[in-house]
């Protein structure tokens, strides 16, 4: 239904039932053979696009896409029935165009050619985000402006560019990567908490200097930093009208095309039509009468639709306006929309272009309406359009993320199911692991193929939910380490392998993470077990709580860090992040951090519990379940308690574990979670994985 998984060295050949393979056999018959190709099939074969043009421009959009899109899916996007000559003229055209090479730009001369065409534009700096226009984690390849210019390829970041010096800025995940990716001579790596990238810039732009940015690409309290550092310094900030970085990356990618389904209400628990009527009362109570959604999280959820433009999330790149009667436009390239989708969608929602939303803003302006927009997540161009057409602009929340958060109780069924499929797969891997790695052949790579094959076979699987890390000995020390064919490392005994995985299914989203240690005769060393040991314990600390109503994920972050910190230990990323229902693995608005959050945790939300800690050139130690926020009665004055039902079902490496640091209180919740996970996973093993699982799940 949805793009399935990419295709791994594990799985010899891929056979669609009633799709003919893609084959270099099959030759593209030119032009005009393929107009009357599609004229033949006609309506019978439900022909979307009519001409071969139409076809090539249709299939930049899919080469767009991440990979791993189902021939069946980007073909249903010409002809929902399409004939067998049809499929094989799609398949060689795609072929075709997959095999001319896009010329670029090497690598070195990239920040000189962006310099270059700054002073062409009367600018002398500009501010290159990770982000799109959405603002989102996942971000399509047409997108990736800043692992162009720097070779970085972390999550989250952003670079300053000005003439005689550059910066790239990112968090404590992605320091040791960053280092290793750039070219330290040409970018500085800097921590963005230690220096954030407006003070850099205060320091560091010359006074009389025009700093520029993208409006599409920045939000409006990234712009107040900005443009505060500049009038500091002396300087000032422009937005452009065009980004620069465009004008010099050659062979960029064209935007995604990747079809967008129906979710059954089912699997979302809440029809679409009652999730319109709900924000739409909310923004009527609040005199609001219309608000703009620029995330396509926001927007899958609230329309119960899932798409395929992003990698590892299943988001269909758009824009939308709900308005307080209800109603929504939508503003998305059409081509995207199945049939079945638009009857889903209904009456109730329009589908315009996305060029139209800056007319719908303008509308908006001219009847003088009040307009929501979220200063943190929509671009600062939403806010320039409204401002200058007199709309009545409101600063807030975008009110589809904390109905989104708390998950309902169809939502919270389905995760726990897909959960107990996830920990099958993930223990049966482990049994594996436990027999294969001490020979010291299996590579990280080799590993990460394998746990994707055995997670596939599961019902509703839907691809990975982020790229797993297999970071083997000192890659584990790496946060965010993704392996490569240049760094793929083999397992070797006496070391630790870090495995932090997850995957997208119907009815949930997973993220897990396990520590494992490659035995082979060794046994680990005593920093080892001390290391892992008080990791361990702020996981217990942080999965036993019980807290009052109110109470936020930054006052929960130190129960995660205090077995560290008695030994002086501390690891430089945050605890728990928001998890979605088959949709981000990184979903806010709530999180467990150091980093101050005021956002309540409440019933229904589901977060991880990650502490891990990090020895530089070593190893890597870090324990993550997915926990739900749930109701536990109530405490003095009758206010209400909360606590945390775990969710993810794996045993935990016990060869690791110092009984000796442990609390009875923290043994007895240990076995108790291992006697769960033997029970509920237990049934559903192979037998040889079954007796692994045992002894894997003894007491301490």
């Amino acid at each position: 239904m949805f793009p399935g998984p990419g295709l791994t060295s594990f799985q010899v050949s891929e056979v669609i039932e009633g799709f003919l393979p893609v084959s270099a056999q099959t030759s593209y018959g030119g032009d005009r053979a393929f107009d009357r190709l599609l004229a033949g099939a006609g309506k019978a074969a439900g022909v979307r696009v009519s001409t071969a043009r139409a076809v090539r421009d249709l299939l930049r959009g899919v080469l767009g896409a991440p990979p791993g899109l189902r021939a069946e899916d980007w073909m249903a996007l010409v002809a929902s029935r399409p004939p067998v000559a049809l499929k094989a003229q799609l398949g060689a055209l795609k072929a075709r165009m997959e095999g001319v090479p896009a010329e670029d730009l090497p690598p070195a001369d990239r920040l000189p050619a962006l310099r270059a065409r700054l002073t062409a534009m009367g600018v002398d700096g500009f501010i290159v985000p990770r982000a799109d226009a959405h603002q989102g984690e996942h971000v399509p390849a047409s997108e990736q402006r800043l692992v162009w210019l720097t070779g970085f390829t972390g999550s989250a970041g952003i670079a300053v560019v000005l003439a005689d010096k550059a910066a790239l800025f990112v968090d404590g995940r992605y320091t040791l990567q960053a280092r290793n990716e750039v070219d330290t001579a040409r970018f500085s790596v800097q921590h963005v908490s230690r220096l954030p990238p407006s003070r850099w810039v205060a320091a560091n732009i010359p006074r009389g200097a025009v700093l520029g940015y993208d409006p599409w690409r920045t939000t409006p309290r990234e712009v107040a930093r900005f443009a505060a550092a500049c009038d500091e310094a002396g300087a000032r900030l422009k937005a452009l009208a065009r980004n620069p970085v465009d004008a010099v990356w050659r062979g960029r990618p064209a935007p995604p095309l990747a079809p967008i389904h129906p979710l059954a209400t089912r699997f979302a628990g809440e029809n679409a039509a009652d999730k319109r009527r709900r924000i739409a009362a909310g923004l009527a109570a609040d005199g609001i009468d219309a608000a703009v959604l620029t995330r396509p999280d926001s927007i899958a959820w609230l329309l119960n639709i899932r798409g395929g433009d992003v990698a590892n999330a299943p988001l269909p790149l758009a824009f939308a306006l709900i308005r307080k009667d209800a109603r929504v436009d939508l503003f998305i390239d059409a081509r995207k929309l199945l049939p079945e989708t638009l009857v889903h969608l209904g009456a109730a929602v329009t589908v315009r272009p996305v060029a139209a939303l800056g007319p719908a803003l303008d509308a908006l302006g001219a009847r003088k309406q009040s307009v929501l927009a979220d200063p943190a997540g929509a671009p600062d161009w939403v806010f320039r359009r409204l401002r200058r057409a007199g709309a009545d602009i409101r600063d807030g929340d975008d009110p589809c993320q904390m109905p989104k958060a708390c998950k309902n109780r169809v939502e919270l069924a389905g995760i726990r199911a897909a959960h107990r499929r996830d920990g099958a797969a993930l223990t049966r891997f482990l049994a594996w692991l436990a027999a294969e790695a001490p020979k010291g052949r299996l590579t990280e790579r080799g590993a990460a193929d394998v746990l994707e094959v055995l997670r596939a076979e599961g019902r509703h699987f839907q691809g990975l939910s982020f790229p797993t890390i297999s970071g083997a000995g000192p890659h584990g020390a790496i946060v965010h380490y993704r392996v490569t064919a240049e760094t793929d490392r083999k397992l070797r005994p006496g070391e630790i392998y870090l495995l932090d995985s997850g995957a997208q299914y119907l009815d949930g989203t997973t993220d897990v993470t396990r520590t494992l240690f490659v035995g082979g005769g060794k046994a680990p060393s005593a920093a080892m077990k001390d290391h892992f040991t008080r990791v361990l314990k702020g996981h217990i600390r942080l999965a036993m709580v019980r807290f009052p109503e109110g109470t936020s994920g930054s006052q929960l972050d130190v129960l995660a860090r205090s077995a560290l910190w008695q030994a002086g230990l501390e690891y430089d990323h945050g605890t728990g992040h928001g998890v979605g229902h088959f949709l981000n693995v990184h979903e806010g608005p709530h999180r467990i951090s150091q980093v101050p959050n005021a956002v309540a945790l409440r019933p229904g939300m589901v977060v991880s519990n990650e502490p891990g800690y990090y020895k530089a050139g070593a190893y890597g130690i870090r324990i993550e379940n997915l926990v739900a926020v749930r109701a536990d009665g109530k405490g003095v004055g009758g206010r209400q308690m909360y606590a945390f039902e775990t969710l993810t079902l794996a045993p935990i490496e016990r060869r690791l574990i110092e009984p000796r640091l442990l609390s009875a209180e923290e043994k007895a919740w240990l076995d108790a979670y291992h006697q769960r996970v033997a029970t509920v996973i237990g049934p559903r093993l192979d037998a040889k994985s079954r007796a692994w699982l045992r002894k894997a799940t003894a007491p301490v």
